[in-house]
């Protein structure tokens, strides 16, 4: 008997590939190539030979010093953005709030989450600088002065506080759908049980959103560390901190050594690094609760 053979029609080949070409092409160029030229160059000294000082002298007190404060303001803003973005959105969702504020809410998020640089140092100068609006209004129809309270907006808490004009929309946009996940399942089942509202957030809510909790706060820790523009507008130099440092460096104004930058600059990487790690990592555990 004569034998049929079964002719295999190749698959039609897709082009939905060549939609990611602009995308691959934006990080290669401005992400993943300027990232490789920092790390070669924090191995190379100024003759281009490879050397370990430039890491060497990371450990020195006066950059220490710089890393440990970045470290102190970056979680400052990190937790409290935290703190009050996530009470702003249990309010917003399951404190009774009017539903006609969601919408507001979420687009000034999204619009001050992106909100930095000069314009916010800015803002916060004009508002409460030792000539603000803020400062002068209190002064003089409230008679306190802050400044003479020992406020100072170049400072610490100064910054600090500036930061979290970007780090709360953040904290909102982010827990928001985690908020949102939480099934009403979950609430009548712990009310049946005789658990009141405190218990169903300690016992129930909490465990379930707290790998979403702690991978927002690392990634509000890597966003606030790596933010310059508002630090230099806002402070100058008067504040030492890693980006500031850095800054200074890559410019010369300093110690006119770039191959430090560049040092800086991978410590930072790595900082940052490590962050954004334990938030994609938490965030994959939180969405296996939400499934």
């Amino acid at each position: 008997m004569p034998r049929h053979r079964t002719s295999i029609i190749p698959a039609p080949r897709s082009w939905a590939w060549l939609g990611l070409l602009p995308f691959a092409a934006f990080a290669a160029l401005f992400l993943i190539v300027p990232t490789m030229f920092i790390v070669v160059g924090s191995f190379r000294n100024a003759a281009g030979d490879f050397t370990l000082a430039n890491i060497v002298n990371l450990f020195q007190p006066s950059i220490l010093a710089a890393f440990w404060i970045s470290i102190r303001i970056s979680f400052a803003s990190a937790f409290l953005g935290c703190a009050i973005g996530f009470a702003i959105a249990g309010a917003m969702i399951h404190g009774g709030l009017p539903g006609w504020l969601r919408g507001p809410l979420l687009t000034f998020s999204g619009v001050a989450s992106n909100f930095a640089g000069v314009p916010l140092a800015f803002a916060f100068l004009a508002t409460l600088g030792r000539l603000g609006l803020v400062t002068v209004l209190l002064r003089d129809w409230a008679g306190i002065n802050i400044y003479a309270m020992g406020f100072n907006l170049l400072s610490f808490f100064g910054l600090t506080l500036t930061y979290l004009f970007f780090q709360i929309p953040l904290m909102i946009l982010i827990v928001t759908p985690a908020l949102d996940g939480l099934r009403r399942e979950w609430r009548e089942a712990a009310e049946i049980l005789g658990a009141s509202r405190a218990q169903y957030w300690r016992m129930v809510a909490l465990p379930i959103l707290w790998p979403t909790l702690l991978g927002t706060l690392a990634l509000l820790f890597a966003n606030a560390f790596g933010a310059v523009a508002t630090a230099y507008a806002l402070t100058g130099s008067s504040l030492g901190i890693v980006p500031i440092l850095l800054f200074a460096q890559i410019r010369g104004d300093v110690l006119q050594d770039p191959h430090l930058g560049y040092a800086l600059a991978f410590g930072m990487i790595v900082v940052t690094g490590i962050a954004n790690a334990i938030y994609i990592w938490l965030r994959t555990r939180a969405e296996r609760w939400i499934k």
